[in-house]
Parts: structure tokens; C-alpha cells; sequence
């Protein structure tokens, strides 16, 4: 009998077990299905940074240039270097050109030196007209004594204290005085093998010649000239096949040989004196002038 009662607790335990794990199945089953769709786990997945470093697409950013802004906007202003220092403005420097753009293209004309140099040497050693030899002794291109020098002097302070200047009466004595410097003198030579239109050559052969000590002179002259396109002048003298051939002109040869002259945009009556080293009264005494007011294309003797 007990043997008896064993065996049925026995089945009845078992049946509670099986019901039990059967009930935890049917709820595991429910949870995973639901309404008999089966649901998706969402994995959860901490990402290092090496494994975002792996998966990240690097894209580089693209260089960008800036424009390369002019040196001198209008109201702009620059240093210029050499017997003197001095501040300059764009306008400053375009109306040197202006005022003396004829005379360095005669000179090319007559002795064979670029315009383009010719007026960059100008604009450098004299600060655009402003500089101390230039105010006080017309010294346009920093030309110092030298022995052959019988002319008056000037005392001014460069390389060395004190160095002797030569001192000229006029711009246009000065300007032909820098031709027959560079004409003739035997170390400048060289120079007159080079193409007229090569500014370049031209600019770095009067450095190694010795014209100044500034190691840095050729690429100033470089840099002026293309910048406020000096070498224009050069192409305007040279479109007409001319060659040039090297004689002597005396220092007034180019203001007598002017009889007249066409007012051109930006002219005024004092500018056009200081080109021709003359005088606003004996310009308007000439010409009948009972004032100041010009015109474009307006004839003037100046003479």
C-alpha cells in the first residue's frame, strides 16, 4: 500500500513539474512572438573610437586659395626704399607716371634704356618725387658725385653719412643726366645687349653692375614695373620696329625740341610746367591764357 501511495505522489510531482515548465515555455514563446509576429531584438552596440575611426568616411577639405590681393588699392599706401624712406600712396605713384611717362620714353628713344626702367628707378630712388634728394636737388635716381661730377652737390645721408649727391636744376637735367650715366659707363656696357621689352634682364643686370647695394633692388624694379604696368611703355616705343642707337643729348634737348603739347585726361597747367620745367604764368603768357582751366585735346605751347 505505501509502495502504492509512492508511485502516485511521484506522477503527481511530476505532472506539477512538467505544467510549470510547460506554462514558462508558452510565456518565453508569447514574449518572443507576440500576436504570432516575431518581434526584433534591438542590439545595443557601444562603438569605440577605433571602431568609429574604421567606419567614418574622412573627407579632406578642399584648399582654398585666397586671391591675391593688389599691392596698393587707391587709398593704399606703400614704403618705398632706397635714398630715401618714404610712405606712398597709389595715387602718388600714378601721377609720376603721368607726369614723366614722356620723358622716359624719349629716353628710351635716344639712348636705348626701357622706359620701364627708366621710370621704376624714378619711382624707387626718388619716392615718387617725395623724397629728400628729390625736394632739394632734383635728384631723381640717387646718383652720387662720382669724380667727373663738376655740377653742384648735395650732402645726404645713405650708405654712408654725408655721401655727395649730384644736384641738378631740373627733373628733365636729371633724367638726362641718369642716360648719360648709364650710356656711358663702361660697367653698364652689358646692359645694352639685352632685349629692350626683357625688363627683367634689364632690372637685375643694373644690380649686378652695381647701381645699387640693396640685394633686394632688382626684384623692387620687377615688382613696380608689373605692377602699375610700366613695361606698356617699352611696347609703345618698340611697336614701330625702332632701334635704338646710344648719342650724346645734351640735358635741355628734350624740353627745347617740344614746341607744343596736347592736353591730356587728368592734365592740369602745374603738372604739365613740371614735366617741361617751366612755369604755370609763362605757359598761360604763351598761350594767351587768361586762367587756369584746361581742356582734354587743347593745344599748348610750352616752349
Amino acid at each position: 500500500m505505501k509502495r502504492f501511495l509512492t508511485i502516485i505522489l511521484t506522477g503527481f510531482m511530476l505532472v506539477g513539474c512538467s505544467a510549470a515548465h510547460n506554462t514558462k515555455v508558452r510565456e518565453k514563446i508569447s514574449e518572443e512572438y507576440g500576436n504570432g509576429t516575431p518581434k526584433r531584438k534591438v542590439v545595443v552596440v557601444k562603438k569605440t573610437s577605433e571602431t568609429v575611426k574604421e567606419n567614418k568616411t574622412v573627407v579632406e577639405k578642399p584648399t582654398i586659395t585666397k586671391p591675391h590681393k593688389p599691392l596698393l588699392e587707391q587709398n593704399d599706401t606703400e614704403v618705398l626704399i632706397a635714398t630715401s624712406k618714404i610712405s606712398v600712396s597709389k595715387n602718388t605713384v600714378e601721377d609720376y607716371i603721368s607726369l614723366y611717362a614722356p620723358v622716359a620714353m624719349q629716353s628710351m628713344k635716344t639712348y636705348g634704356i626701357p622706359a620701364s626702367i627708366k621710370l621704376a628707378q624714378g619711382i624707387l630712388e626718388s619716392g615718387s618725387g617725395n623724397g629728400t634728394l628729390c625736394r632739394e636737388a632734383n635728384n631723381h635716381f640717387g646718383i652720387k658725385c662720382k669724380d667727373e661730377w663738376t655740377g653742384e652737390t648735395i650732402s645726404h645721408t645713405d650708405d654712408a653719412p654725408d655721401e655727395c649727391f649730384r644736384k641738378y636744376k631740373s627733373a628733365l637735367e636729371s633724367y638726362n643726366d641718369h642716360s648719360e650715366f648709364i650710356a656711358h659707363r663702361v660697367y653698364y656696357k652689358n646692359l645694352f645687349t639685352l632685349d629692350k621689352s626683357d625688363y627683367s634682364a634689364w632690372a637685375k643686370g643694373l644690380k649686378k653692375a652695381g647701381y645699387a647695394t640693396d640685394p633686394k633692388y632688382a626684384q623692387k624694379l620687377i615688382s613696380i614695373i608689373e605692377r602699375y604696368k610700366l613695361y606698356e611703355y617699352d611696347r609703345e616705343v618698340l611697336k614701330n620696329g625702332y632701334v635704338a642707337s646710344i648719342r650724346t643729348v645734351e640735358p635741355t634737348t628734350f624740353a627745347e625740341t617740344i614746341s607744343d603739347y596736347v592736353v591730356q585726361p587728368g592734365d592740369t597747367l602745374y603738372a604739365i610746367s613740371q614735366r617741361f620745367n617751366s612755369t604755370v604764368d609763362k605757359i598761360k603768357q604763351l598761350n594767351n591764357l587768361s586762367e587756369n582751366t584746361i581742356s582734354v585735346g587743347q593745344r599748348l605751347i610750352v616752349q
